[in-house]
């Protein structure tokens, strides 16, 4: 009988121990990831770019090898264009909010507009926007969206790009400030470089063409009437440089809110680097992922310099000799 009891004690200690050393029951798991399991996290990562232009493509190109850079092996890219269809834009967005990506990175207005409409809980990073006040339509801008969008600018200062028209032509009468309608940071630009040339004793006129089916008529007039032309950061003009170039090469100097622009069909700009601002913006994004960032509080992101450049092919085709201090864009 003892022998029986003690055998039943045994077997009770042995299932008491077995039960303290299986396996965790499998409804209460550790919530909390060890860093070996965070180290192999791969992000989602969909980029909507509206057009390919040199300029885009460069800050593409910086916002991809800064995420390579920073969390190599583990971005998982989705890189789409637009081609220049601002309805493709929302439509390329729309795929990456159903995919749940972990951050859409939009190249450009168009793209930009479109993510903030279609999502508030994905963090967006814009990039090669002029001004986000204008863009996002929020009055007063202080420089902070405040919401899930935040990223850079390619803005270069405005005033310098109106004192680059008086440093080359100071006896001119007037400019002509052509852009596309349809976009509000040209517009932005325009009516900011016109405040400044109108205080130097300029006239200024504004040439607004609303797509490229009458960017030629409206260049065309602009010529006509002016003595030299501005075309601010514009994404429309960007894609059709040679359109105004045909006209305007070798009769009228063209000063360019942008190099991309400027080597097409300018003779002077005041230039940002792409690459660095998307370069910048791919910091942002690591930051944002692998940090914690929060992005409703981080500022807008502006170029750390800017460089006075001149297109040698179209000062030569105007009898021109660039200033001081002006580097030379190379022209392919």
């Amino acid at each position: 009988m003892k022998k029986r009891i003690l055998a039943l004690a045994l077997a009770a200690l042995m299932l008491l121990a077995l039960t303290a050393c299986g396996p965790k029951e499998a409804n209460t798991p550790d919530p909390t990831p060890t860093p070996e399991q965070m180290e192999g996290t791969v992000y989602k990562i969909g980029i909507c770019q509206l057009a390919p232009h040199p300029a885009l493509d460069a800050a593409t190109e910086g916002f991809i090898d800064a995420l390579n850079a920073l969390l190599p092996g583990q971005v998982d890219i989705d890189n789409q264009n637009a081609a220049g269809d601002t309805p493709t834009c929302a439509t390329i967005i729309n795929g990456f909010v159903s995919s749940d990506v972990d951050l859409i990175m939009a190249n450009a207005t168009a793209p930009l507009q479109a993510a903030a409409s279609a999502t508030d809980s994905i963090p967006v990073l814009g990039t090669s926007i002029t001004e986000y006040g204008v863009a996002l339509g929020i009055e007063n801008f202080s420089g902070t969206v405040g919401s899930n969008v935040s990223g850079t600018s390619d803005l270069a200062p405005l005033d310098q790009q109106a004192a680059m028209i008086q440093e080359w032509y100071p006896d001119a009468e007037t400019v002509g400030l052509v852009y596309c309608s349809a976009e509000p940071n040209s517009q932005y630009q325009v009516d900011n470089v016109q405040t400044y040339l109108e205080g130097m004793g300029y006239a200024c006129t504004q040439y607004p063409f609303s797509d490229t089916n009458d960017m030629a008529s409206v260049v065309q007039s602009a010529v006509d009437n002016s003595d030299v032309l501005y075309v601010p950061t514009d994404n429309t003009a960007a894609n059709n440089t040679g359109i105004i170039n045909n006209i305007c090469q070798g009769v009228i100097p063209v000063f360019a809110g942008e190099e991309g622009i400027c080597g097409g069909c300018g003779i002077a700009t005041l230039s940002i680097s792409y690459y660095d601002i998307g370069y910048k913006t791919g910091e942002m994004a690591a930051e944002i992922l692998d940090n914690g960032g929060d992005i409703s509080t981080m500022a807008i992101e502006y170029a750390p310099q800017f460089v006075k450049k001149y297109n040698p092919v179209t000062c030569e085709a105007l009898g021109l000799t660039a200033p001081e201090g002006y580097e030379a864009i190379t022209v392919e």
